[in-house]
């Protein structure tokens, strides 16, 4: 139960943490909850407004809106989970060993990141997707992985670069631990607050960073992307405003939640902030 004050101490992280699992209950059981099946299609009943029989109304070709949005929650989660993965497992072992080993490899390391961080993500994204001309789901995580690891790289490195200097690790080098194990199970567990933030933050802008990439035609083909949703309610919100707002609605709520989870955990993990609250209820 300690583990879990983070939660237990903030409203809005509950708030964040029930919106997340309705989003994951929709994305696990879709074609289950869904009213209808996804691309039914009919065309008497074009562009309708919210209503009993479509709670969320009809698109342009008359499918529902709400079978639309429940299945746009699996490429959110999926695109979400994957992407923020991908970056950790890449960033946090090149941060582990530039901040560990440092020298040249760490002087080689921060350049190459120092690059990659000098480009907009989105656009690298794109530029990736128009090489690959591809712009299939897992294109499109793996463009947002390739832009997106090299915070996660100079974090660790951050943090790394404190940790290889105390004592445990001392005394891990004089009983002969290799270097790798070191990192791996000596420092690398210490740098996991830090990173779990992140990737709470990172998974927000992969979300976003995919329905960017749908809007502009570039995202998963053939699937219900709510970037892709927001896109054709954009042609139409002159004259059915509600095919444009609910993708809109679904993509707020989503990097909301994710991001009200992040604050409360960035809370719990930072001393200070602990430190402050601690003092202030002691009084």
């Amino acid at each position: 139960m300690q583990r879990l004050t983070w939660l237990r101490d903030s409203t809005m992280a509950k708030v964040g943490v029930g919106i997340l699992l309705a989003i994951l209950f929709c994305a696990a059981f879709a074609p289950l909850i869904s009213p209808y099946e996804r691309g039914q299609q009919d065309v008497r009943q074009q562009l309708q407004a919210p209503s009993a029989d479509h709670l969320m109304g009809t698109d342009e070709n008359g499918a529902d809106m709400l079978t639309e949005i429940i299945h746009g929650a699996r490429v959110a989660v999926v695109v979400g989970v994957l992407t923020v993965v991908l970056r950790i497992l890449l960033g946090v072992w090149l941060g582990l060993v530039s901040g560990y080993l440092g020298g040249w490899v760490d002087e080689v390391v921060m350049r190459v990141t120092e690059v990659f961080m000098s480009f907009p993500g989105i656009l690298l994204a794109i530029l990736i997707i128009f090489i690959t001309q591809e712009p299939s789901l897992w294109t499109v995580i793996f463009a947002l992985s390739v832009t997106g690891w090299a915070g996660f790289a100079r974090l660790v490195r951050g943090q790394v670069l404190v940790e290889r200097e105390k004592n445990y690790v001392e005394a891990a080098r004089a009983a002969g631990m290799p270097s790798w194990r070191i990192m791996v199970r000596e420092i690398a567990p210490n740098c996991m607050g830090p990173v779990i933030v992140q990737a709470t933050f990172g998974m927000a802008g992969a979300i976003l960073g995919e329905a960017t990439l749908s809007f502009l035609g570039l995202g998963p083909q053939n699937t219900a992307s709510w970037g892709a949703l927001l896109d054709r309610g954009a042609d139409y919100f002159l004259i059915s405003q509600h095919i444009a707002f609910f993708p809109g609605l679904a993509i707020m709520l989503t990097v909301l939640a994710i991001n009200f989870i992040g604050d409360a955990l960035r809370d719990h993990f930072d001393p200070r902030i602990t430190g402050r609250t601690e003092a202030a209820s002691s009084n």
